[in-house]
């Protein structure tokens, strides 16, 4: 594979020129951006996944929920509908994709919905009677055809953006440069250990001018299923098969695993066939099966019974208060100015 990507690496040189030429038409008003009377806050990052966006929009529904109507926008990434689609009583993960249906359970006094074209997925919105006061974009920072008014880039510790590269022989989506739309960025998944002159060596190599905050992966104290729920420890005392189907699954593992485990890797937002589930079953045989919450809402319906979930949450490291202070004034000034 990694040869492989040495040898594409006139093609990663291609689609960086396209994406910059992309960006440079965006820039000077040749192609058509959309601005909106409301605020719209972008979560997104340059490379493929595995930044912890999902955590990240959930970490802002709790901060402006109380306060505002919020509705979720995402493509709706590997879900087997097309257009626009409002999450309802009869939605599932295959209509609405993983993510977005988790956001539908967790939080459902809010409005999430799933559109690849997030123009017309805003105007869909706001043609409801109870309009939302705030949307939030999922995976949104490349889809310039909307401009939002606050975007937040998220790059992985271990994995910055400044050491990657294009695709396909690295992971990003655009180049480098795309960094300065952001206004603000978060270094997510950092041990939570992280010394103050790591994140200052880590801020002076990002080179913005831009703030940058910390967070980590705040992993539950317990595993849960319907109706119930295991403490860690008890979880870990007892023989399990592990499933992950997302993008960088280490930390889960690591988080859980014993000697005595088995674990089981597919691709990220993966669609489960019954050969898979009948794996699965025969792999665990009766041994608990844990995952992860992502891919929880996927297997409920195909695994009844010994199947559990692992809840994560973003965690700052520090500067919480500064980070939820610059978000609610965003939210606060952008609907005064409105």
């Amino acid at each position: 594979m990694i040869l492989l990507r040495k040898i594409l690496f006139p093609f990663a040189i291609l689609y960086g020129w396209i994406t910059q030429f992309r960006n440079f038409l965006f820039d000077k008003n040749i192609l058509k951006s959309f601005a909106f009377d409301l605020p719209i806050i972008a979560v997104g990052n340059l490379s493929v996944g595995g930044t912890g966006k999902t955590p990240q929009i959930e970490y802002l529904i709790r901060l402006l929920s109380q306060d505002y109507n919020i509705a979720t926008l995402s493509r709706g990434y590997k879900r087997k509908s097309e257009g626009f689609i409002l999450a309802d009583e009869d939605a599932n993960a295959e209509m609405l994709g993983d993510e977005p249906y988790q956001f539908y359970q967790k939080f459902p006094n809010i409005d999430v919905a799933v559109d690849a074209d997030r123009k017309n997925g805003i105007e869909q919105l706001l043609f409801r009677h109870e309009k939302p006061q705030v949307i939030l974009l999922d995976d949104a920072f490349q889809h310039r055809k909307v401009k939002a008014g606050f975007y937040i880039l998220l790059t992985a510790y271990g994995d910055l953006y400044v050491d990657d590269f294009m695709l396909p022989t690295g992971n990003l989506r655009e180049g480098k440069y795309g960094a300065k739309r952001a206004d603000l960025i978060i270094v997510t998944k950092c041990p939570a250990s992280i010394s103050e002159a790591e994140q200052h060596g880590i801020r002076k190599k990002l080179n913005l001018d831009k703030p940058v905050f910390f967070s980590t992966i705040a992993y539950d104290e317990a595993v849960y299923s319907e109706g119930t729920s295991v403490k860690i420890e008890e979880i870990k005392g007892v023989p399990k098969l592990l499933v992950a189907g997302i993008a960088k699954p280490k930390s889960f593992f690591a988080y859980l695993q014993t000697e005595s485990d088995k674990v089981m890797t597919f691709s990220d937002h993966h669609h489960f066939t019954e050969k898979d589930i009948t794996g699965i079953k025969q792999r665990a045989g009766a041994q608990p099966i844990v995952t992860t919450e992502k891919d929880y809402v996927r297997l409920k319906g195909l695994i009844k019974e010994n199947l559990y979930y692992l809840p994560i949450k973003t965690s700052f490291i520090n500067d919480k208060e500064k980070f939820d202070k610059t978000i609610l004034h965003y939210v606060g000034k952008s609907r005064a100015d409105r």
